[in-house]
């Protein structure tokens, strides 16, 4: 069941009681999606500006204050180490563990990043009769490293990463006209076509998610996608970072119609 009409606070209800552990696309249809990236306070003034440098893999919603655990903004009664179906933890840059809790890691000088995800718009995607493929086929969205480079601040650099959905020729003007609308959640596609020329190898082979299937009349449009932080934690390799796992993202309370420009 992918709860498509459930409201965000039940939904962030059954995560936390461990529920519910699945990738969160198309549900609470309507309402934006979070991605996750929790740093030492040390770490955060950097991050934060390799955010505001590269705001179409990293469009930020809300910043926590240091230490705590819910947010102001975005949602209310949020408990960040157990309101997302899957966390990864990063340490020295590999990649340790995943957890459906992550309460028992607790740092005091955390500070939560969230932001937006592209599952915002999928909604709006399909109000105009465009097929979201990796929610017909039940799996998770597939996520490629690109070899386009992000713009470095302080420690953080690497490449972005994008997500891709299969879109039918007739209907890629359309996609591009509805996703511009919402640059909070990454925007407009950054590539359309030809992976190889964005440096993906095997469209059959994500770095992150599921491969989906592609039919003979469609393309390939690829999104800028909030995972970049992951990719980048993984080269640079700092103490410990705290994120979403792929496609497992935080369900906010704010509606993607106030999410456009």
């Amino acid at each position: 069941m992918i709860y498509s009409n459930e409201s965000p606070s039940v939904i962030r209800n059954l995560i936390r009681k461990g529920e519910y552990t699945k990738p969160t696309a198309g549900m609470c249809s309507g309402y934006a999606q979070a991605n996750l990236v929790i740093l030492p306070k040390s770490l955060a003034y950097d991050f934060l500006l390799f955010t505001q440098r590269n705001q179409k893999s990293c469009p930020i919603l809300e910043v926590s204050d240091v230490g705590s655990r819910s947010l102001k903004y975005i949602a209310k009664d949020v408990d960040i180490a157990k309101d997302i179906p899957k966390y990864r933890v990063y340490e020295d840059g590999v990649l340790t563990g995943e957890y459906t809790d992550i309460e028992h890691l607790w740092q005091d000088d955390f500070v939560s990043f969230l932001i937006g995800c592209s599952f915002s718009f999928e909604s709006e995607l399909i109000k105009n009769q465009i097929e979201i493929r990796h929610i017909s086929e039940n799996c998770n969205v597939p996520m490629f490293i690109t070899n386009i480079e992000c713009k470095e601040a302080g420690i953080f650099n690497g490449n972005m990463v994008v997500s891709m959905r299969p879109i039918p020729y007739n209907q890629v003007v359309k996609a591009v006209n509805v996703t511009s609308l919402y640059p909070k959640v990454h925007g407009a596609p950054i590539h359309i076509g030809n992976p190889n020329e964005i440096g993906i190898k095997d469209i059959n082979t994500p770095d992150f998610g599921d491969c989906v299937s592609i039919k003979e009349n469609e393309v390939p449009v690829f999104w800028p996608c909030g995972v970049t932080p992951q990719s980048v934690v993984m080269n640079v390799k700092p103490k410990i970072v705290i994120t979403h796992s792929p496609g497992h993202m935080l369900i906010t309370d704010i509606k993607n119609e106030d999410l456009k420009d």
